[in-house]
């Protein structure tokens, strides 16, 4: 897709949301379950931004767009629930649990990646093709090559978070439950929602539907992701 953008003075940058998540760092305790997430999320999108300003998006416009309005659902999600607000069921197992100390740092980073990439990712495509007014297949480069940093960066977050030694890990139940979720999986299934919730456009009544049983089933999941192992 040709290039249909640059940065500008008036545009909003990933930057900016990176700042914001550095905030709510800031704010809540390391051991906290959110807080646990905000920080794999946070060097998502600094990675993001690099490779943005580096030139390594062909459509500057299209990812940034896909980029912000992303992190805008998760960050949507947070101030609704400092506010008092209930999260949506994809989100509620890991706000409910946040403090569980049975979790461990991994399952509290898997169940937001879960979460957002189950349900948000697919709601940001389609609002990203309303505001350039384009079709999904328009920005499907830009969705790849965000989907292969998540990729790149899950096995990172794993090695990093991963709790026992390297001999032990084998027999450990968490290693199962988490090794039976898969990030490239679930990006794939929200590329095929986001073209069926585009296709239901004008069926509002059917999108709200699909939208909602696909929200239950992203928690169900994360619910289990979430599994107290003490």
């Amino acid at each position: 897709m040709a290039q249909t953008g640059q940065f500008t003075a008036d545009t909003p940058h990933v930057t900016a949301v990176a700042a914001r998540m550095r905030a709510l760092d800031a704010r809540w305790p390391q051991t906290d379950g959110v807080a646990v997430f905000n920080r794999v999320y946070l060097a998502v999108t600094e990675e993001i931004d690099t490779r943005l300003r580096g030139g390594e998006f062909p459509d500057v416009l299209a990812a940034q767009t896909l980029d912000i309005r992303f992190a805008g659902r998760y960050l949507d999600v947070v101030d609704a629930s400092a506010e008092g607000g209930r999260p949506p069921a994809c989100w509620r197992p890991l706000f409910q649990y946040r403090g569980h100390r049975g979790v461990r740092p991994l399952q509290f980073a898997l169940a937001g990646i879960n979460a957002h990439i189950g349900h948000d990712l697919a709601l940001a495509v389609v609002d990203t093709c309303r505001s350039l007014d384009c079709d999904p297949r328009m920005i499907e480069d830009e969705f790849d090559r965000v989907g292969e940093i998540l990729v790149t960066l899950e096995e990172r977050i794993r090695e990093e978070l991963m709790p026992g030694p390297d001999l032990l890990q084998v027999a450990d139940p968490l290693t199962h439950l988490l090794g039976s979720w898969s990030l490239e999986r679930a990006r794939d299934a929200a590329w095929s929602a986001a073209r069926v919730l585009w296709g239901l456009r004008e069926l509002p009544e059917l999108a709200e539907e699909f939208t909602q049983r696909m929200d239950a089933g992203v928690g169900l999941v994360g619910r289990c992701l979430l599994t107290p192992w003490r």
